[in-house]
């Protein structure tokens, strides 16, 4: 028992893993709720764009 206790307390892949696991998981909340108000805006600035294409036809 002492033994899979110490292997156990010195094996860190699985914490590693679990770390990078959630700070991947963070990165795309945070990626989420910041792309949402920009592709608002972004929509309509293209869609200002749009709009004045067929006006400068003859």
């Amino acid at each position: 028992m002492r033994k899979f206790l110490k292997r156990f307390s010195v094996q860190k892949s699985g914490a590693t893993a679990i770390e990078y696991a959630l700070m991947a998981a963070l990165i795309s909340v945070v990626l989420v709720a910041a792309l949402g108000p920009l592709t608002t805006a972004l929509t309509g600035a293209l869609q200002t764009v749009a709009n004045a294409f067929p006006q400068s036809l003859p």
